[in-house]
């Protein structure tokens, strides 16, 4: 079987025991709060039938979750964290399927309300 590794570690930098060296750079990740918010939206468009799947994805400058409408095709959205942005445009983002950026912010929760007209639907 496999190891059980704490993720504690991983948070803090040190992996086995050993300490992370001194200004090692960390790879980015959506913390609790950020990627609540992202997987009640993502619960609310598979309700509705929009979404179907996702992938997390991440690297040293910047964390992506994907989502997808079938898992065959391109991400449908792409929800960007770029921390290097944060003092500039906003280290959010919302990236469409033809690569624009649709909106793009400082805070998550303001960021992720332009999917609000896609989960109300008009009812004549």
């Amino acid at each position: 079987m496999g190891e059980v590794v704490s993720l504690d570690d991983y948070s803090s930098g040190a992996r086995r025991g050993q300490a992370a060296a001194p200004g090692a750079r960390m790879d980015v990740f959506f913390d609790r709060r950020e990627l609540g918010l992202i997987l009640d939206l993502y619960g609310q468009m598979v309700a509705s039938g929009d979404w179907r799947d996702y992938a997390i994805g991440h690297d040293r400058d910047v964390c992506v979750f994907a989502v997808y409408q079938r898992s065959s095709e391109a991400p449908l959205y792409r929800i960007v964290k770029r921390p290097k942005l944060a003092r500039r445009q906003g280290m959010f983002q919302v990236v469409g399927r033809d690569g624009r950026v649709l909106k793009r912010g400082h805070d998550l929760a303001t960021v992720l309300r332009v999917f609000d007209t896609k989960r109300w639907k008009v009812v004549e």
